[in-house]
């Protein structure tokens, strides 16, 4: 009986399969293929209702005291077991729509209003509810309803004003405007009512769904079509108000070149440094390591110079000589003032780590003699090949007020927050360097160290491109830090590991050890600064040329 019944629900699940099919194959040209002829039918579906702010808390359109259209059937249903896994409600609107086929505003449906239905209207209000449909395939949201500045009453919106836009025989865009504001009186009767204009649209079928920062630029660029959602749900995209002030001079111009120029210097230096280790296994003899640094960053002073006097000349900078001076001598200075310090320290301890003065004087000829005139001959190409100002926007001659924002969108809670993915990123790297260096320990896996410096400035770069992409978003346009906040957590992971990884104890070893590690973090940070600087420098250029700004 079991094998029976076993055959005989396998005989039903192909009979049913076999008809659906059937059924499939017998539907037209719909929005399963995507293509229309003029007139044909196009079907609204009504998807879920829910909360804005929770994009997971998601109900049935109709769980809400809404009305449906006139019309009662369709010529096919249109759900996948994908759709259903992903909780996809789709409901008919029963509005009568036909492809370019314009309709001028028509009642559809009358509301009931009693004192449950407007409780349940209000609670949606309250809670920012918005819903969601779709016209062939593509998504169209709207909003419920708004309430007054005090939240005593309480509007419906009762008009979808839907402009479809068409190209050859397919749907390319579809946009909703929510007008007919009506306030929830109990025991009235509400009117719902739609309209359908059609229009030519040179959106290609296979673009139709852009990404959202180029629906972004479609806002802006064309306000005048911006729909009543977008103004309800607040004006989420204030990148656009900050335009002229977005590239506004640093307020501290000649700093902020240098350190860019730096950065990008120490990039030059780690990228060289690590291929030359990989090829020429650096690790086998002594002191190889630390000479070819010393050689490549002198060598690579020119990057600095290009990068940092470059930036000066575009922010308007005049006194470009004393800029190059600092950029020159800001790594240097950090590293030969650490050295110095603690080389005192060491001949106060008779230690062998004391530097000889001769070594010393050799280094300040390297700074003076090679670093200067190299950094001399990249800042003057930087500032004749690419010192130009060409910024897609024009710079305001009164600063834009900054306006006040929630604290964790406070430039300071940003850059916090920004350091945490890069350091995530090379954290396990860290305590192999550390070992090595701290622990006398050889290390060889050049290879992997080129990977982790590649993810490094992936993840700082995108970081970067959020955090600067959230402050604009909050009109606020002062912004660079939150990369070179990775320093931040790297010198404070050197503090675990100088107390739970090793056995270090006595003023030498200690002012050795965190003397070193807040030169490396330093670095580190400027680095990460820079790089995430040049990346989001980028970005913003895109996003600011593709906008027309009156």
């Amino acid at each position: 009986m079991i094998i029976m019944g076993s055959s005989r629900w396998k005989v039903a699940v192909a009979v049913l399969f076999a008809a659906e099919c059937l059924l499939l194959a017998c539907v037209d040209a719909d929005e399963h293929e995507h293509t229309y002829t003029d007139k044909e039918e196009v079907v609204l579906w009504m998807n879920t209702v829910g909360p804005y702010h929770n994009r997971q808390e998601t109900y049935k359109y109709f769980s809400l005291p809404f009305c449906v259209g006139t019309k009662k059937t369709i010529s096919h249903y249109h759900e996948t077991l994908g759709e259903a896994l992903q909780g996809v409600e789709l409901e008919f609107s029963g509005l009568d729509i036909h492809f370019k086929d314009e309709v001028m505003q028509t009642s559809y449906c009358d509301i009931e209003l009693d004192k449950a239905k407007r409780d349940a209207f209000v609670y949606a209000i309250n809670n920012h509810y918005w819903y969601q449909m779709y016209i062939d395939d593509l998504p169209i949201w709207g909003i419920v309803g708004e309430a007054d500045e005090n939240g005593e009453d309480h509007y419906l919106w009762t008009y979808k004003k839907l402009e479809i836009g068409f190209n050859g025989n397919r749907i390319v865009d579809v946009n909703l405007t929510s007008e007919g504001k009506v306030k929830l009186v109990p025991n009235t009767r509400i009117a719902m009512s739609y309209s359908v204009k059609w229009k030519k649209s040179d959106v290609k079928f296979e673009d139709r769904f852009d990404k959202t920062l180029r629906k972004d630029y479609a806002r802006y660029s064309k306000e005048e079509e911006m729909d009543d959602m977008d103004r309800d749900l607040g004006d989420e995209y204030g990148w656009k108000q900050v335009h002229g002030d977005v590239f506004r001079p640093s307020s501290h111009p000649m700093l902020f070149s240098s350190l860019v120029g730096s950065g990008c210097q120490i990039f030059s230096v780690s990228f060289i440094v690590i291929i030359v280790a990989m090829i020429e296994d650096l690790y086998t003899e002594r002191g190889s390591m630390l000479s070819t640094a010393i050689f490549v960053y002198a060598a690579t002073s020119p990057v600095n110079g290009y990068f940092g006097g470059s930036l000066y000349a575009k922010q308007g900078g005049r006194r470009w000589i004393k800029q190059m001076f600092i950029g020159a001598f800001l790594i240097p200075a950090m590293v030969c003032g650490t050295a110095f310090f603690i080389n005192f320290i060491a001949m106060y301890y008779h230690a062998s780590r004391a530097i000889p003065f001769g070594t010393m004087v050799a280094v300040c000829c390297i700074c003076f003699f090679v670093i200067l005139p190299l950094n001399l001959v990249g800042t003057i190409l930087g500032r004749n090949l690419s010192g130009q100002p060409n910024f897609p926007c024009r710079v305001n001659a009164v600063p834009r007020p900054i306006p006040e924002k929630k604290w964790f969108m406070e430039p300071a809670v940003i850059v916090c927050l920004g350091g945490i993915l890069p350091f995530g990123s090379i954290f396990i790297e860290m305590y192999f360097i550390f070992t090595s260096f701290w622990a006398y320990k050889i290390y060889y896996v050049y290879g992997f160290m080129m990977l982790v410096l590649v993810i490094l400035c992936i993840v700082t770069v995108c970081v970067t491109i959020v955090c600067t992409y959230f402050l604009l978003n909050a009109e606020d346009y002062r912004c660079f830090l939150s990369a070179a906040s990775t320093a931040v957590y790297v010198y404070m992971y050197s503090f675990y590991y100088y107390f739970f990884k090793t056995k270090m104890y006595g003023l030498f070893q200690t002012s050795f050890y965190f003397g070193y590690m807040a030169v490396f973090s330093t670095a580190l940070g400027i680095m990460c600064g820079a790089v995430g600087y040049v990346g989001t420098s980028a970005f913003v250029r895109k996003i600011y040329t593709n906008v027309k700004i009156d």
